[in-house]
């Protein structure tokens, strides 16, 4: 197993939240406020700083059954508001595999997680993908993204790394939750961007109608 992965925690607080997705080596702004991430915020930070981020199956329930896979996050900035909110950063460190949520006292919901099956996320491999490639991709999501009146820096996107900007497109399209999910599941590189296609083409702007973005 990889060392970097043997550094994570095995209990980790989890933060559910629907149609949201990070990746490892991106990075994400989050709005805390209510009660029980505010108390989560308040044990990472004085620990490891590392929350997990995982997709609820349902988002209408108050303690809803999650997906198995996440990915773990580590806070990077920290400022609280006036009114007591957390404006934090969380940069992905490692997708993780919930073995079984934990009972506690916590106001926040804890589990106790197994990062073996993704050494991908830590190590560096590169991969036979070029950003011609992706030309088919962009053309998509920008022609649903024009439709819908979202708005994307296509040119600093295309300034990241290859991997990055793979990931940052998976984070930002306004799919459903389970389509994010199979992205975020998705093996390596390759096998996202196959899935990011095969998601885009069952899209038409007539039957796109999901107006929520991340």
């Amino acid at each position: 197993m990889n060392k970097l992965l043997t550094n994570l925690p095995k209990e980790i607080p989890v933060f559910p939240l629907s149609n949201f997705i990070i990746f490892p080596k991106t990075t994400v702004p989050l709005n805390i406020f209510e009660p029980r991430y505010i108390e989560m915020v308040d044990d990472a930070m004085k620990g490891e700083k590392i929350i997990g981020m995982i997709q609820p199956k349902k988002s209408n329930q108050s303690n809803p059954l999650l997906y198995n896979i996440g990915c773990a996050g580590k806070i990077d900035s920290f400022n609280q508001t006036k009114d007591g909110r957390y404006l934090i950063v969380l940069v992905g460190l490692s997708r993780f595999k919930i073995i079984e949520e934990l009972d506690t006292k916590k106001l926040y919901r804890q589990c106790k997680v197994d990062f073996e099956n993704f050494s991908y996320d830590i190590e560096k491999k590169s991969e036979e993908i070029k950003f011609s490639d992706l030309n088919l991709i962009f053309k998509n999501l920008k022609s649903l993204f024009l439709k819908e009146g979202y708005m994307i820096n296509w040119k600093d996107l295309e300034k990241q790394s290859l991997d990055q900007t793979i990931n940052t497109l998976a984070m930002a399209s306004p799919f459903s939750l389970e389509e994010k999910q199979i992205l975020l599941e998705a093996k390596n590189l390759n096998e996202r961007k196959e899935k990011l296609e095969q998601i885009l083409s069952t899209y038409t702007v007539d039957n796109f109608n999901n107006k929520t973005i991340q």
